[in-house]
């Protein structure tokens, strides 16, 4: 499987990403700059976090006009996979892939944590190597992660099974174990079909031993597994 990790002026977990990829997995990985335009023979692109632009205007804004983001489109609607995490996240919502938008911390801080998780759903490639209400712990580092949509997008969301991660405490969400004032603790969608998503928790920074944890790897792990298997047809399949 051939990963390709989107660079932009500014992104700073590019290498992180490459680090699990690349080196713990083995797997052909190269760096794309945000200029390029042809990613036709990578299987599964990687927006990571970091500050993109320096986030000016606001997270993604400016990101989404670059010259990298049509061939992204393309990619994703010929069914292959595209990760966002963080500020990749919120760069999947400027540029329509994904619904909502991420917006202030509700408490306007920075937010430099290990939370916990609970796996939604583990019948889609991300998750397959979870368990269905698996509590799991990733590190999230944010200041706009706030997940906000009107309610008629939160109920598809929820009708669809869109939502793969809650922010969450011993398996239950609470607005008191919701870091960043998150609607209906979402911490991480993918879109109706199933082959892109986005997520403020980082699970890059816990797939080595060495950082002290490896829940993260398992989404990685779950990816390579299903090299070879065709993407579900629907999120609520």
């Amino acid at each position: 499987m051939k990963f390709g990790i989107v660079v932009f002026p500014g992104s700073n977990c590019d290498r992180d990403v490459a680090l699990v990829t690349r080196d713990i997995l083995q797997q052909p990985t190269r760096m794309v700059w945000h200029e390029e335009t042809d990613i036709a023979e990578l299987d599964v692109i990687v927006i990571p976090g970091g500050f993109s632009y320096g986030d000016y205007l606001r997270c993604g804004a400016i990101a989404q006009f670059s010259p990298v983001i049509t061939a992204v489109r393309q990619h994703a609607t010929a069914g292959k996979f595209v990760l966002g995490i963080c500020n990749g996240f919120q760069i999947l919502t400027e540029i329509g892939l994904l619904p909502g938008a991420l917006i202030r911390n509700r408490n306007l801080h920075f937010i430099c944590d290990r939370v916990p998780l609970r796996v939604e759903r583990s019948d889609l490639p991300w998750t397959q190597n979870y368990s269905p209400a698996q509590v799991i712990t990733l590190p999230i580092a944010h200041g706009e992660g706030c997940y906000h949509a009107d309610q008629d997008t939160l109920k598809q969301l929820e009708d669809n099974r869109q939502i793969l991660f809650r922010y969450c405490d011993d398996g239950e969400p609470s607005e008191a174990t919701n870091p960043n004032g998150s609607m209906h603790h979402i911490a991480g969608i993918c879109n109706k079909q199933g082959n892109v998503l986005g997520m403020m928790p980082h699970p890059e920074r816990a797939a080595d031993p060495v950082l002290g944890g490896t829940d993260g790897l398992a989404l990685f792990q779950g990816l390579l597994a299903a090299a070879t298997l065709p993407v579900p047809t629907g999120a609520g399949c």
